[in-house]
């Protein structure tokens, strides 16, 4: 049997803030809690800090992809070795002005932009933008 993916895990120093924007710039639902968990919270099972140490963003149709966001004590000091490509127009290549709003919509959501890619590799044009996370992870906007 074949793997599937279940989460693209990232870790990170506030996961509620990680989960909040992703899910935005996917257009899913801001994650809720869950019955169970929710209970476990109100019966002193899970603390405040415990809830706040992990979010997710997911589809709620299961067609895209799940982010799991966890805590973790130590802060981001290199470029990542891994990234997101997100997609400006799903199934095809986006006009200019398409990239752009989609540029400026995510912007307004809390990421920077690091670089814009406008060249040839070989006879292909590579048109992207190399954008930053509010926690200032890579991800590339295409």
């Amino acid at each position: 049997m074949a793997g599937k993916l279940g989460n693209i895990t990232i870790d990170c120093a506030d996961p509620q803030l990680l989960s909040d924007f992703w899910a935005d710039v996917f257009g899913y639902p801001r994650a809720e809690l869950p019955p169970a968990i929710e209970a476990a919270h109100r019966d002193g099972a899970l603390t405040d800090d415990q809830l706040a140490s992990r979010g997710v963003a997911q589809d709620p149709a299961g067609i895209g992809p799940r982010f799991f966001f966890q805590r973790v004590p130590e802060s981001k000091v290199v470029k990542n070795r891994v990234h997101v490509d997100v997609m400006a127009t799903p199934g095809r290549r986006p006009s200019e002005e398409e990239l752009v709003a989609e540029r400026d919509r995510i912007v307004a959501l809390g990421a920077t932009v690091v670089r814009e890619v406008d060249e040839m590799w070989g006879p292909f044009p590579d048109r992207h933008v190399v954008m930053q996370d509010p926690e200032g992870n890579e991800f590339c906007l295409q």
